[in-house]
């Protein structure tokens, strides 16, 4: 026994935070508690499958792994009891008393706010399920000892910002394994009812792939709530939708509806059962920087990882498992990660993924938009990291268009609309969809029925910098090189932009190219806009002005290449200007028009102080009072 004393610490100050937001809780759903304590109950039982596979002695005399649910209804006690692998003093400590995650101030902000069922997902997606027994008790009790330890630790805490950690006597510790005791609050004792917890197993826990069983009072036999039989080992037949469902919420941990669901049976060369469902919502973590994925590795159903890839990052929010029947049992997690076996798995699984999202496409569109609308702009990181199956991942991707309404359209839609003459696929590229929908840069193609993708996604300026076609059509920025519309013919109804400049507006142009010389590449009339008077575009051979702007904000670009400004010769104010003796405004209106171009492309004028100077300089002329 250890001669280690009582101990008393505060929480970090992110628990604590946690903490005092479960104490007070206002979620309606606090059944969520039984569903995380359970599956941290199911993850230390797996974790000493997978330890007992090069150390069998740690099973001991004891080798059915199991959780049981033990209620005292009279003393309002509920207590959460798995014999998996245990833990000792530290990493008790490091466990339950801190959260060693990143993005931890973005989840407290948002679990603040959220309420309901919102609220009680956020917890489980994040990993600090543990904490939520708080919503529902008063005080918890964690005994523990860890397989093959000749130690026992009580670790207790009422929520209020300490917990101590203490010895305990090995005859008042299980042989191996946790127990996690609540003492019900009072408003929370039908958690110690039969019918309570028989029905949150059944909704939420029922296909943990370990047994659970209820000990309904003290000094009754135990009673099977489950069976623990992995579900993805049965026949697709013998599931019905309502299984899926519970299956993924327990192994996603949210609590929506999958949107689709992915399960076969690979056999043959390799031998492995895939279970992968897309979630009907966004799982908190889809942007973290890591960008890891969430399916978890079984061999021959011994759980063995969850940070193994298998599917690439661009689909890191399909949650599942996969249990392979030809990888060794002992083989280490660091060796997985090189194994030519995974390798193969992973291209099945994901070739089947992205196979059963382009059969939803083509067969549910609605279903698919709801995707598409989640995790679009992750699957779009595909069209750049993933080039065998570009071609694939070109015939799922879906734009919003100058054309798609409140919809999307699909390249195939595109291609299918292309007009005479016709040899690219347009697009313009920003970070605000309204803003870029309403871009001079749009106008001569809308003079020409020419549909332009609008790309609003961040990833989107990278993508289409990678020189793709689609069916032969190469991607074409409007925002970068001249337009080349002239081949194009004009709707009947349309305005008739024209490049062709009167001999004034010539001699403007020249005199604007001559007093910006210092800021822009060039300066010249425009066949792109019609309502508009200016706008910016990138040189021929550089990046689109978006993608610039992106490799600017990373510190990746090393000098900006100066923009071109267009005029369009037939706006009514740029052929005013070009008739007007006043030449010694052209300075101002050289910079104002200039700034305005910034303004329409989404940036700042160049100096805002010498901007209002302009302005209000030519304001007072046009007053007559200078």
């Amino acid at each position: 026994m250890t001669t280690e004393i009582f101990e008393s610490r505060p929480f970090e100050a992110d628990v604590s935070r946690l903490l005092h937001m479960m104490v007070h809780s206002v979620y309606s759903d606090r059944d969520v508690f039984l569903r995380e304590l359970i599956s941290n109950a199911a993850d230390a039982c797996e974790k000493l499958r997978y330890e007992a596979i090069t150390s069998p002695e740690l099973l001991g005399d004891d080798p059915r792994l199991a959780i049981t649910l033990s209620a005292d209804p009279d003393a309002g006690t509920l207590a959460i009891a798995d014999n998996g692998i245990g833990m000792g003093r530290d990493e008790m400590i490091e466990a339950l008393g801190t959260i060693a995650r990143s993005g931890t101030r973005g989840f407290m902000d948002r679990i603040a706010n959220a309420e309901g069922k919102e609220g009680a997902q956020l917890i489980g997606q994040f990993g600090v399920g543990f904490y939520s027994a708080f919503m529902v008790a008063s005080k918890v009790d964690v005994v523990s000892r860890r397989a093959g330890s000749e130690e026992a630790w009580l670790w207790s805490s009422d929520g209020k910002g300490a917990f101590t950690v203490a010895p305990l006597a090995l005859e008042e510790a299980p042989a191996r394994g946790t127990s996690v005791v609540l003492h019900l609050a009072e408003d929370a004792k039908s958690y110690a009812e039969r019918w309570t917890l028989e029905r949150i197993v059944k909704e939420q826990s029922g296909h943990v792939p370990v047994p659970i069983a209820l000990v309904e009072k003290p000094g009754e036999e135990a009673r099977p709530l489950s069976d623990g039989a992995a579900l993805w080992t049965k026949s697709k037949s013998d599931i019905t939708a309502q299984d899926y469902t519970d299956f993924y919420r327990s192994v996603a941990g949210q609590y929506d509806e999958p949107a689709l669901t992915v399960h076969f049976r690979a056999e043959g060369r390799h031998e492995y059962t895939a279970l992968a469902f897309v979630p009907g919502a966004r799982p908190f973590d889809l942007f973290d920087a890591d960008r890891k994925g969430r399916i978890k590795l079984y061999v021959k159903r011994v759980f063995i990882t969850d940070d193994a890839e298998l599917l690439p990052r661009y689909l890191r929010f399909v949650r599942g498992v996969v249990d392979s029947a030809d990888l060794p049992l002992n083989v280490s997690r660091e060796m997985i990660q090189d194994s030519p076996l995974l390798g193969a798995i992973k291209k099945g699984v994901t070739n089947r993924v992205i196979s059963e999202l382009s059969k939803l496409a083509e067969s549910d569109a609605e279903a698919f938009g709801k995707i598409w609308e989640n995790f679009g702009a992750v699957i779009k990181e595909g069209l750049y990291e993933d080039f065998e199956r570009r071609e694939q991942l070109l015939n799922l991707v879906r734009f919003k268009t100058t054309a798609s309404g409140e919809g999307t359209r699909s390249l195939k839609d595109y291609v299918a609309g292309l007009k005479e003459n016709q040899t690219a696929i347009y697009y313009i590229a920003g970070d605000d969809a309204a803003r870029i929908a309403t871009s001079p840069h749009l106008e001569g193609f809308r003079a020409r029925g020419i549909e332009v993708l609008l790309l609003a996604d961040p990833v989107d300026a990278f993508w289409v910098a990678n020189g793709l076609d689609y069916e032969g059509k190469p991607f074409k920025s409007i925002t970068q090189g001249a337009a080349d519309l002239g081949l194009i013919p004009l709707l009947d109804s349309a305005a008739h932009p024209s490049a062709e400049a009167s001999e004034e507006v010539t001699a403007l142009i020249a005199a604007l190219k001559a007093e910006l010389g210092g800021e822009v590449a060039d300066v010249r009339p425009s066949d792109r806009l019609t309502d508009s008077a200016v706008c910016l575009v990138a040189s021929e051979t550089g990046p689109d002005r978006q993608y610039e702007r992106f490799l600017a904000a990373s510190g990746r670009l090393g000098s900006a290449a100066k923009p071109i400004l267009e005029v369009n010769p037939k706006h009514t104010m740029i052929v005013g200007l070009a008739g007007n003796a006043d030449k010694a405004s052209h300075a101002d209106v050289a910079h104002l028009l200039l700034d305005t171009a910034r303004v329409l492309d989404g940036d700042r004028p160049g100096d805002a102080i010498a901007f209002s100077e302009r302005l209000f300089r030519l304001m007072t002329r046009g007053l007559g009072t200078a």
